[in-house]
């Protein structure tokens, strides 16, 4: 069976006493691509290097809303010229974080349209974060003409009408850990209501690891688990579930 992790950091620090035995153990689960992402001044660099060093590893850029208050013209101009890259798939994540009070909103709001219409020159997909924000998300993913290039709603936490919303303007809707949790009634309906053609999984290690491993490090090979759950909850077998997924984000991403 064959995974794609759609959104990782193994660039990121806890994994640095063992990241190579942490993507080896993600290619024995059968995850055979991953998309890395990269959203500021140190960890674009770091991704970028992840996406070099191995074939299967792809790269994301953007710049992360919680740290849109330190991105500078130059920034802009540099995730631009990475775009070229043969290894960068997407823009991303980019978005708005109304939970950590890091940025003032409309300075994230700013930068998130810069890069709406940097996705849209550059025709890439865009992987959007949303925490606390669903309404001003989709105000401007619309106003922005964000269908254009489409994306993907990544780690979706969000109701069933503002996932509409989005799979309208051209949005995968993609799942993590949170899914497995026992309380995540809302997540499981929500999942269960997105076209088959629309989903994605994803661990967005090392954050939020899937159950059994819950506030401990997430890793990439645990996206069989994210895989299982949805299949328990859709009555198919993994092995479908790992098909359609893996279809759908070779499609958003222009991968093969």
């Amino acid at each position: 069976m064959l995974l794609i992790d759609t959104h990782t950091h193994l660039d990121s620090h806890k994994f640095d006493e063992d990241r190579a035995e942490v993507i080896k153990r993600a290619q024995e689960e059968g995850i055979h691509k991953l998309i890395n992402i990269g959203f500021n001044r140190e960890t674009i660099p770091s991704t970028m290097a992840l996406a070099e060093q191995y074939a299967f590893i792809y790269a994301a850029v953007g710049w992360h809303p919680v740290d849109s208050i330190d991105m500078k013209p130059e920034d802009l101009e540099w995730i631009a010229s990475l775009c070229d890259h043969p290894k960068v798939v997407a823009i991303g994540e980019i978005g708005l974080d109304y939970h950590w009070d890091t940025s003032p909103k409309d300075v994230q709001q700013r930068v998130f349209r810069q890069q709406i219409a940097l996705a849209k020159e550059k025709r890439k997909p865009i992987v959007i974060h949303n925490r606390d924000a669903h309404e001003d998300v989709v105000r401007i993913l619309r106003e922005e003409k964000a269908s254009e290039v489409g994306g993907v709603m990544h780690c979706y936490s969000g109701s069933w009408e503002t996932a509409k919303q989005c799979l309208d303007m051209n949005f995968y809707i993609s799942f993590g850990g949170p899914l497995t949790f026992q309380n995540a009634r809302v997540p499981k309906e929500v999942m269960a209501k997105v076209p088959l053609d629309r989903l994605l999984i994803e661990t967005d290690a090392p954050y939020l690891a899937p159950h059994p491993y819950r506030g401990k490090r997430n890793e990439s090979a645990f996206v069989r688990l994210v895989a299982n759950t949805m299949a328990e909850i859709l009555g198919k077998s993994v092995e479908e579930i790992g098909k359609i997924t893996t279809e759908n984000a070779m499609k958003c991403f222009g991968i093969s």
